[in-house]
């Protein structure tokens, strides 16, 4: 059954009614906010664990600059040529043993009409009724990857920074698609936060699990369940084992990153505490214009 039709959102492509009741918004997008591919990473993993099933995405044809962003070809098992299209898909779910919904956004930053993007997006976060809205992100910083993975959250306003015990967030500068779609949840009075996870500067083409499965402990947290995440765990472990293996072969990246773990070793608060995580993200987005 198709889901709710809206005439001012014409690129929303139903493909099902989602039965929630309240749900948690988790959105994540590839590309300027996801160093480490540790957010998206990170939401692909929750749709898998919480068995959550498409039920809406976005027609990308308005929003991307195919030029850029390409659509890849792709071979099926019945030796047929498929054009996959980049996709915003959003997937609804339950986490098991709770009385807790999600809806989860997999997505790529769009090129285009940001602000027609985030409407569609509002439109879905309206549909189902969501209360809250939290964006996963991931940002290059001086932290090493044989220590804990710093992940903050910040939040647009002061009841949802109290209710969610996060920090305020005062950024002014460039901004990625995630920084409009926080504006647009507050014009639609949608409480939201964001989490951002560090990725070490020194192995910034690399796949994170680490980070992934820092982002997806916090976002339990912060919706109220736990989750074990074992795979993301061994994966991690191996991810430890090959950088210690790559920073060994390269004296001077050696050096760095013993003195990048003696300072956390010394200093933990310089890496966990919140503000000077948000120096960090805010340092990155200006770096990124």
């Amino acid at each position: 059954m198709a889901g709710p039709s809206d005439d001012r959102l014409p690129h929303l492509r139903w493909s099902d009614t989602p039965e929630v009741s309240e749900p948690v918004l988790l959105v994540a997008f590839g590309g300027w906010n996801d160093a480490g591919d540790a957010a998206s990473t990170a939401i692909d993993y929750l749709i898998d664990e919480w068995d959550a099933q498409e039920f809406v995405d976005i027609d990308p044809e308005e929003f991307f600059d195919f030029t850029t962003t390409r659509p890849e070809v792709r071979i099926d098992l019945g030796g047929t040529r498929q054009i996959e299209w980049p996709s915003n898909i959003f997937h609804a779910g339950h986490v098991p043993d709770s009385d807790i919904d999600v809806v989860l956004m997999s997505g790529i930053e769009p090129q285009l009409r940001w602000r027609t993007f985030c409407e569609h997006v509002i439109g879905v976060a309206t549909a189902v009724n969501a209360r809250l809205v939290v964006t996963l992100g991931a940002l290059l910083a001086e932290v090493p990857h044989s220590r804990p993975v710093s992940v903050f959250g910040t939040a647009y306003d002061e009841a949802t920074v109290n209710a969610l015990e996060v920090l305020p967030s005062r950024y002014e500068g460039p901004t990625g698609i995630t920084g409009v779609l926080h504006a647009a949840c507050r014009e639609a009075g949608i409480r939201s936060a964001a989490l951002w996870a560090a990725v070490p500067t020194y192995v910034p083409n690399a796949t994170s699990p680490k980070a992934a499965l820092a982002l997806v402990q916090r976002t339990a947290r912060l919706i109220g369940t736990d989750i074990e995440a074992t795979d993301l765990k061994f994966a991690t472990d191996s991810y430890e084992h090959q950088v210690s293996q790559l920073v060994a072969e390269d004296d001077e990246t050696t050096e760095y990153v013993a003195q990048l773990e003696k300072r956390f070793d010394e200093e933990p608060e310089s890496f966990t505490d919140g503000e000077s995580l948000v120096d960090e993200v805010e340092r990155f987005l200006r770096d990124q214009d």
